[in-house]
């Protein structure tokens, strides 16, 4: 920062301006940046040269076309459970699920594993899902707290705001582990169980090069998570690096609501309507229900197969060009709020309003249980428990996990919770007196104990776990429904492992009061998963998208009186420039199209020169004027590598090409002298 005044000399030098030309760029200052970068930047020599508007290409470009696939496998990365499913494109209207899990809970369909992790005490990969659990359950105590067991962590890449390389996360006995290892230990096993139920099929070895890889994440996460997720891909061997085509990353709302495209009317639950579908009423639980009409389905094979129409479904031919709908993704760890419209007769999809919702997935009943059990036996003794007898602890959650599903709003028998016996033991050495008598002691209404050493837990004292989270979802609902952008809602679609709670069910429709039908799909847990195999089909189905953030880069402008801020103005050779100005890239809620790209030049300050940097920044408002203004952040570099593109011009111009309208922000680069490409990349990751 110290030199940037003389960094800025040696820009505006480069450029090698006359006069002539020195006033002409004084007329059009308003109109565009010109060339030199923000003072404030530290950029090691960029100087932007005139950028042109948002262009659209010529062609419906797709970020995604390159070698073509035999297979698409999609892993669904959740909080809770995970899982992958595949279809061939011979065969796209077929898509297969994992082969059914081994282990499980009773009363709890295993058509996905639980997101968990065992590494051995030497930080090995040892096991995931049901076997990570199972094993780490079996361990002794005094052994158990050597390993290192992970559960829920992918809430961690959403709740960090200085995401890196090398963010930790902790495990169950307290010890801490790169996030990326464990992420990149779960990728290498999907990649695994995949590629042996490919070779399986084929009765011969597999050859991972035919795959594209799909993974799923929240809509609401910022470029670092995505950017993180990738990142895993790559270290787990998914894909290799110089393909970074092989991966695509899916929004889980959008995955979602490509599926639901395809419904017909048996593979579906109205709850919106007096309406019986599919043999039951909409007034009974509807989460038994969903099991009841797929148990036939799972008990038949090992690993099952799902058909999808080639066209748009039943529900669909209802839908008319323009018609409005949301996709409410209710998961384990984030609940993401999307709104679409259909564009006829192909049935692409146009989002209308940005992706939006927050931490309020069905892990907020389980910290609401912590409370509640703190609340009677103390923080400092539940903090010790899971310290000292980490094993017992997850025991305890799983069987509270079982029952939190059997809750309801018409409830009225008790829910008994297995409390460990280590549970109890520990207890009585910790306080010296029995569970029962802090019970007693606690003054928690509605929680009683039972004499086969279990909780009782009234309905109503269940029912209040899930308010807190419950009240979230209805309240960012009702502010996405109070939008004008958020008009006239044809269907509103209930998705994601959370969306079978009958209590979340009834609070929508309370919500809603008839203004929208509410949708179920069977296997509700597997609808993201499904359609994230038919977007790695078919990436370019989603055609307009909303920008979350307004992105841009730091520039100098040609000083303006009464128009800028006279501490923004620097002086270099008696011409006044002001320094700061935000050039905007995309503006937040902006409509992007599939294949829009925003397109700026920039030469390097010497013909030496190997690497232009460039500052990203960021912020949540429409209109920014500086870098500077209180909400605009660094987010992100934009890297230009140079090299073997040396040319005996006197000025050296790389045009960029960034595309917003994907998953994920991307950049291409080309020296405009040679026409020689040149590598770009955007770095999200905090350094």
């Amino acid at each position: 920062m110290c030199n940037c005044l003389g960094e800025t000399q040696g820009k505006i030098k480069q450029l090698g301006m006359t006069e002539k030309e020195s006033a002409t760029d004084n007329i059009i200052a308003d109109a565009m940046a010109t060339p030199s970068p923000a003072k404030s930047m530290g950029d090691p020599g960029i100087t932007p040269l005139s950028p042109s508007h948002i262009q659209q290409n010529d062609t419906d470009s797709n970020a995604h076309t390159g070698p073509s696939f035999i297979v698409v496998v999609a892993v669904d990365f959740g909080t809770t459970s995970s899982g992958y499913a595949y279809a061939f494109t011979k065969e796209p209207e077929c898509i297969h699920t994992m082969r059914r899990w081994e282990g499980g809970d009773p009363g709890v369909s295993n058509q996905k594993t639980p997101t968990t992790i065992l590494l051995t005490p030497d930080r090995k990969f040892h096991s995931f899902g049901y076997a990570a659990r199972d094993f780490y359950h079996d361990l002794d105590p005094t052994e158990s707290k050597h390993w290192l067991y992970l559960e829920k962590f992918k809430m961690k890449l959403h709740t960090t705001a200085n995401l890196s390389i090398d963010t930790e996360l902790h495990a169950a006995n307290g010890k801490r582990v790169k996030a990326i290892d464990i992420f990149a230990y779960a990728l290498a096993f999907f990649k695994e169980q995949a590629l042996k139920e490919l070779s399986d099929q084929a009765g011969a070895e597999f050859d991972n090069t035919n795959i594209r890889w799909v993974i799923t994440v929240p809509a609401i996460w910022k470029m670092p998570a995505k950017q993180f997720m990738r990142e895993a891909a790559y270290k787990a061997g998914l894909v290799p690096r110089d393909t970074p085509e092989q991966l695509i990353i899916a929004l889980e709302p959008e995955a979602a609501s490509i599926y639901c495209r395809k419904l017909r009317l048996h593979q579906m639950i109205d709850i919106g309507t007096k309406t019986t579908q599919n043999g039951f009423s909409p007034n009974e639980n509807v989460g038994a229900g969903m099991t009841q009409a797929k148990e036939p389905v799972r008990s038949k094979r090992q690993s099952r197969t799902f058909l999808v129409e080639n066209v748009i479904g039943e529900l669909w031919s209802e839908l008319e060009e323009g018609d409005r709908y949301v996709v409410v993704d209710c998961g384990g760890g984030t609940v993401d709020l999307t709104v679409h419209q259909i564009q006829l007769p192909e049935g692409h999809l146009k989002e209308l309003y940005k992706a939006s919702g927050g931490p309020y997935g069905s892990i907020g009943i389980d910290y609401e249980f912590e409370k509640l059990l703190c609340k009677i036996f103390g923080p400092d003794f539940i903090d010790q428990f899971k310290i000292k007898r980490p094993a017992a602890w997850v025991d305890l959650m799983i069987a509270f996990e079982s029952r939190k599903r059997a809750a309801a709003p018409d409830r009225t028998n008790p829910l008994n919770i297995n409390l460990p016996f280590s549970f109890i033991d520990y207890y009585k050495k910790f306080r010296g007196h029995s569970v029962e008598h802090a019970l007693r002691k606690s003054n928690v209404d509605f929680v009683k104990w039972s004499s086969q050493g279990m909780l009782r837990m009234n309905p109503d004292a269940m029912n209040a776990l899930f308010k807190p989270t419950i009240d979230h979802i209805i309240q960012h609902l009702t502010d996405l429904f109070d939008k004008p952008e958020v008009c006239d809602i044809k269907f509103l679609f209930l998705v994601g492992g959370f969306a079978e709670s009958p209590l979340l069910q009834q609070a929508v429709q309370n919500m809603l009061h008839g203004r929208s039908r509410i949708i179920i799909p069977h296997d509700v847990g597997l609808t993201i998963l499904k359609g994230a195999v038919l977007f790695g089909l078919d990436p370019s189905v989603i055609k307009v998208r909303r920008s979350p953030l307004t992105y841009g880069v730091g520039v100098l402008n040609r000083y303006v009186e009464g128009k800028h801020p006279p501490d923004k103005m620097l002086v270099k050779d008696g011409t006044r420039w002001c320094t700061d100005v935000f050039d905007t890239f995309i503006v937040c809620d902006q409509s992007v199209a599939l294949g829009e790209t925003v397109k700026r030049s920039y030469t390097p300050a010497k013909p030496s020169q190997q690497v232009i940097i460039i500052h990203i920044y960021c912020s949540e408002k429409e209109g920014v004027g500086f870098i500077s203004e209180p909400g605009v952040r660094k987010c992100g570099t934009l890297r230009l590598d140079v090299t073997g593109t040396e040319t005996s011009a006197a000025r050296r111009e790389i045009q960029t090409h960034m595309q917003f309208g994907d998953t994920e922000i991307r950049a291409m680069a080309v020296d405009v002298a040679t026409s020689r490409t040149v590598k770009a990349s955007i770095d999200f990751l905090a350094q």
